[in-house]
């Protein structure tokens, strides 16, 4: 994981949290949350690194459709994430500031 973007490491959260997304629906959940526009040449090379890597599977709903999922790999990377990133704020609450 230590070798994604941050914006890769976001695609694997948005797939991560949908069934089998589309690319669009990719796209969709992370302009929600960016409050941006993602544009294709961005979205797609970045899918395809962490296909790449291990980390995703594309499979295809039809000619013109691909679908994602997040492989037990990918998983494992995000857990770990996860323990890291609780190590420095897991114990803060919404109180803290």
């Amino acid at each position: 994981m230590y070798d994604l973007t941050g914006f890769q490491r976001d695609v694997l959260y948005a797939i991560a949290g949908q069934d089998e997304p589309h690319g669009l629906a990719i796209k969709d959940e992370l302009e929600n949350y960016y409050e941006t526009e993602i544009h294709h040449g961005r979205l797609y090379p970045n899918l395809d690194e962490v296909v790449d890597k291990g980390l995703v599977e594309k499979g295809q709903l039809d000619k013109r459709t691909n679908y994602y999922t997040i492989t037990a790999r990918g998983r494992r990377e995000l857990e770990a994430r996860r323990e890291w990133e609780d190590q420095y704020v897991g114990g803060f609450t919404s109180s803290d500031g």
